[in-house]
């Protein structure tokens, strides 16, 4: 009688070998459908608000720039690029000076203060002055007018497409600005002091406009600034709005 002594060790160890799976040319055609499909509604669902806005919605009269396109290289891009971050403001425009922002005004402030939109559910949103970083707050462009004050504070914040909109997120927080119609309130909260602005305009601009910042001394006033239209760097949105008794 013989017997087999089998090694514990190796028998604990032992793996049984999986057996590879390919598919065939039917089932590889029938799975890559689906996978085209699923594609093409993503892509849908991204390009439909931009087409649907540039041909049926926008109602906005469009201003002419008054700043050569030599002046801004990013000038004329849709859906912008791998290398520019927009959520900087510096990376909007070129960092304007005395001679091509007439008005602007000469002492910076630090500081910040608080914007609510009721319309659009927009609550106690952080402005932070003479902030860069559109993904952690509403910027207020240095050197323009305080809340309150004769000119016009300039808030810039960032948008992507409406779908996407989060009143929480700065890096969607202006998504649906575009839907504000004239009468329209903006309340600003600034030092402990609540001011009420109404929209009195809204028009399209190019991205190397600098006269959004520029300041009237004629009032009170307040400038938005955004991408536009939204999803896009191609142009800016821009609303102005004048204070009233809150």
């Amino acid at each position: 009688m013989g017997y087999i002594y089998i090694n514990q060790k190796q028998k604990d160890n032992f793996v049984p070998k999986k057996e590879k799976i390919t598919l065939g040319k039917k089932q590889k055609k029938m799975l890559s459908i689906p996978l085209f499909t699923v594609g093409i509604l993503l892509l849908a669902i991204a390009v439909a608000p931009i087409v649907r806005y540039q041909f049926f919605e926008s109602s906005f009269r469009q201003v002419l720039s008054p700043v050569s396109p030599s002046f801004y290289n990013r000038a004329q891009r849709v859906l912008g690029d791998n290398t520019t971050d927009y959520t900087q403001l510096s990376n909007w425009f070129n960092q304007p000076d005395k001679d091509t922002t007439n008005g602007v005004l000469d002492a910076p402030v630090k500081g910040s203060y608080l914007l609510s939109i009721p319309k659009l559910k927009i609550e106690d949103a952080n402005v932070s002055i003479g902030g860069q970083d559109l993904a952690h707050s509403l910027i207020h462009y240095v050197q323009t007018a305080l809340p309150g004050q004769v000119g016009s504070p300039v808030i810039f914040g960032h948008s992507v497409l409406p779908q996407f909109f989060n009143t929480k997120n700065y890096t969607t927080i202006f998504s649906t600005v575009h839907r504000l119609k004239l009468g329209d309130e903006v309340l600003l909260n600034y030092d402990g002091v609540k001011y009420k602005y109404l929209v009195d305009d809204m028009y399209e601009t190019e991205a190397t406009d600098l006269s959004v910042l520029e300041q009237r001394f004629d009032g009170k006033y307040l400038t938005i600034v955004t991408c536009h239209p939204p999803g896009t760097y191609l142009r800016r949105l821009v609303i102005k709005a004048r204070i009233v008794d809150y």
